[in-house]
């Protein structure tokens, strides 16, 4: 199935997995996907991630992470901000707090994908892809 909006699909997947309580998941694989997923990675909202597949039929498996013996999600919201018929930017001083910090916002900025903290730190903004919390 092509999919328009990767970013959309890559959280959509990731949400009904956590929903469903599964340890891991498949997202096609791109380099954004990938990016994203190792921003999630550092951040501790995911285990692992791997890439199996070849060419075209190239998948990233996400581990994902739980926590307790009820097995919650640590990963409670992910949110799409920017879509591709409305791209939402931000620069260095309008750069979104997530949750009051607790969250995270992943930014595309001209040095790659990261959070809204790395991003803040190093004093750029870009493209507010999602928040996740």
């Amino acid at each position: 199935m092509a999919a328009n909006d990767t970013i959309a699909d890559m959280l959509t997947r990731i949400r009904n997995a956590n929903l469903a309580r599964h340890q891991t998941t498949n997202v096609p694989s791109t380099r954004l996907t990938r990016s994203i997923a190792q921003v999630l990675k550092n951040e501790g909202f995911i285990v692992d991630f791997e890439e199996n597949g070849e060419g075209v039929k190239r998948n990233l498996l996400i581990a994902l992470k739980y926590k307790g013996r009820t097995r919650q999600p640590i990963i409670t919201t992910l949110t799409r901000v920017s879509k591709p018929g409305l791209r939402v930017y931000a620069n260095r001083r309008e750069l979104p707090r997530v949750l009051g910090g607790i969250g995270i916002a992943i930014i595309s900025t001209s040095s790659g994908i990261m959070t809204d903290r790395d991003a803040r730190r190093r004093g750029i903004g870009g493209e507010v892809l999602c928040y996740v919390w």
